[in-house]
């Protein structure tokens, strides 16, 4: 199984209480890609400047990562520059160059037409619904999306709704996309608008799923079933480097779970939302990919014991 993701691949300038780290390979999709290919088979479709070089793609190659989907454009990779302080729950944003991102136009490789799932990484829901019409046949579509698109680009973004079996976004874009304060609410908000599950994530609380009468196939001939939403725990830290990635490393985590799996079920769902929180906590170990990218399966299979043991997870 595999599954292709589009999104950002970009350098980020990061300022922690941990120190200082300048242009390190970033982006949505690169996290999301290296945590997802501990699970299965990752494709990448993105675009980066004439200042990426191998070396810098290899932290995908390395994990296998097809990335025959990355155009090399003329000009400058995407820069974003941020710094965190206090809690470390939130980047300040310091400047955001999108450089050749700003005309990223998807390119679908015709090798990546048999790509059973599909994740819409955080990028121009026009762009995410061009991808989905492009890829008719997947087995399942996932995504995610900010407060930007929430805010300046509803009516793009609903017509992406429509299209997907996962979305997951934080609390504070669930409440605002919703327009509801209590997050029971707001999810009910949400999945009216669409997506057959919703995967709301809490930063260093966790994460709460909740189902739609349509998120699992029927069962012998039985209606769907629509099973109580879950919250999921996260490992408490004793240091948090950079949280930069941890977002889009548990959406890798979560779908790469799934994508594993020859079934979907409610059970399987939430295997795949520990093992998000699994990948989300070792992203904040380091900068940027650094931990991801001498990370083991080993590794990863214990501490999702760990969580199993602090949440009693049977």
């Amino acid at each position: 199984m595999s599954i292709l993701v589009v999104g950002s691949v970009a350098f980020d300038t990061l300022t922690t209480p941990s120190g200082k780290r300048e242009k390190i390979v970033g982006g949505a999709a690169t996290y999301f890609s290296l945590a997802a290919s501990f699970f299965t088979g990752v494709r990448v479709i993105g675009v980066v400047g004439e200042d990426f070089t191998k070396e810098h793609e290899s932290i995908l190659t390395n994990r296998g990562v097809d990335t025959q989907g990355i155009e090399h454009a003329p000009g400058l990779t995407f820069h974003w520059t941020g710094s965190y302080s206090g809690s470390m729950n939130e980047a300040k944003t310091l400047g955001t160059d999108l450089n050749v991102f700003a005309t990223f136009s998807p390119k679908i490789p015709a090798a990546y037409q048999d790509s059973d799932f599909l994740f819409l990484a955080n990028i121009d829901p026009v762009l995410q619904l061009e991808v989905r019409k492009k890829m008719p046949n997947v087995k399942m579509v996932c995504g995610d999306t900010m407060n930007y698109w929430i805010a300046d680009h509803t009516d793009n973004l609903k017509a992406v709704l429509k299209e997907l079996d996962v979305l997951l976004i934080n609390d504070g874009e669930a409440r605002m996309l919703s327009n509801q304060s209590n997050i029971v609410k707001a999810a009910e908000g949400v999945l009216a608008l669409g997506p057959k599950s919703l995967v709301i994530k809490h930063g260093e609380y966790g994460a709460t799923s909740f189902f739609s009468n349509r998120a699992f196939p029927p069962v012998e001939g039985l209606a769907g079933i629509t099973p109580r939403p879950f919250r999921a725990p996260a490992l408490p830290l004793a240091e948090v480097v950079d949280p930069t990635g941890a977002g889009d490393s548990f959406a890798g985590g979560f779908y790469g779970y799934l994508a594993s799996q020859p079934v979907f079920s409610p059970e399987v769902f939430r295997t795949a939302t520990f093992y998000g929180g699994v990948m989300g906590s070792f992203a904040c170990e380091k900068f940027g990919t650094e931990r991801l990218q001498t990370l083991t399966r080993e590794e990863i299979d214990a501490r999702f014991e760990t969580f199993r043991e602090i949440s009693h997870l049977s």
